[in-house]
């Protein structure tokens, strides 16, 4: 018997596509000879997303709704739906249509020839993105993979489709900061790549600008490496020696007479600049990481769901 599939699709603010999106995920649904639900997240849309899911899933008892309080995050919202879905398999995909539904097929038919849990989409090409962005990319993966020491796939997003043994290790996970490509790669099992082109946004504008890029990067440094805290010695440690190299130039300059320049506040005032710089920057990142434990600590729920469609009682307080 074919294994049934989740699709997980996080929304924020897509009214303006939800429905093109349903139609084109449904037709590939009805395409595949397997059980199959469609579980859109609510992410604390503003506009008429909520409205509008409600009615498809009012008509379709494939579709499954789970609608948050506030808007918590697009992590967050793929979270809850690896937490609710059922099947053996799942798809992870956004509204916006610019990872196509209708490479599904072929991704499940990669998995299945390749015998891996994880088939992970990789761009060839970016369309619709302009110059800044698709640099912005290149260069956060290429660093991230740097620090991290757990080595991570080039120019993927979340689109991808994991099988219940990913599902099952993934709710075992209970860290608050999910950086969710980072965890599926930290899993193992074995994984494949499935190249494709990335197409322009269907309609809205996008839920990523670069604060929220900024923010994501900063969640998965901090979540997959220690490096930084490494660096931040190690900056420490060049000043140091910086410090004591320049004690012992003045020193010898003094007793040698090889250095004639009149005692003044240049070489202070240099001195404190650089070794203010290196202590801030060392707080900054022992701060950061000690933010992370913070929010740890709380123990609050990942998301709170207020309202939730066609799953019959079934995961009520998976949080």
């Amino acid at each position: 018997m074919n294994k049934s599939l989740s699709i997980i699709v996080p929304c924020f603010n897509e009214d303006s596509v939800v429905e093109a999106s349903y139609r084109r995920m449904k037709a590939v649904m009805d395409s595949l000879q397997r059980p199959t639900e469609l579980i859109f997240i609510n992410d604390g849309s503003t506009d008429d997303t909520y409205d509008l899911l409600r009615g498809i899933a009012a008509k379709d008892q494939q579709v499954k709704l789970i609608s948050f309080s506030r808007n918590f995050g697009h992590q967050k919202a793929v979270t809850a739906g690896i937490n609710h879905c059922t099947s053996e398999m799942a798809v992870i995909i956004d509204a916006d249509l610019q990872d196509p539904p209708e490479l599904i097929p072929d991704m499940i038919r990669t998995m299945e020839k390749s015998e891996a849990q994880v088939v992970y989409c990789v761009r060839k090409a970016r369309k619709g993105e302009g110059f800044f962005k698709k640099l912005s990319s290149k260069i956060f993966y290429r660093m991230l993979n740097f620090f991290s020491e757990v080595k991570l796939p080039l120019d993927t997003g979340d689109f991808r489709l994991i099988d219940k043994n990913i599902i099952h290790e993934f709710n075992k996970m209970h860290e608050k900061g999910k950086y969710i490509r980072g965890l599926v790669s930290w899993v193992g099992f074995k994984q494949v790549p499935y190249y494709y082109e990335r197409e322009p946004r269907f309609a809205g504008k996008t839920k990523y600008p670069f604060s929220k890029m900024l923010k994501l990067a900063t969640t998965s440094l901090l979540y997959f490496s220690t490096k930084p805290l490494r660096l931040a010695t190690t900056l420490g440690f060049i000043a140091v020696i910086f410090s004591l190299g320049l004690a012992v130039w003045s020193i010898l300059g003094k007793i040698l007479g090889f250095t004639h320049a009149d005692p003044g506040w240049t070489s202070l005032f240099v001195l404190i600049i650089f070794f203010g710089g290196v202590q801030l920057l060392t707080i900054g990142i022992v701060g950061a990481y000690v933010g992370n434990l913070f929010d740890e600590i709380k123990n609050r729920p990942e998301y709170i769901i207020q309202e939730k469609q066609n799953f019959n009682n079934q995961k009520e307080d998976v949080q």
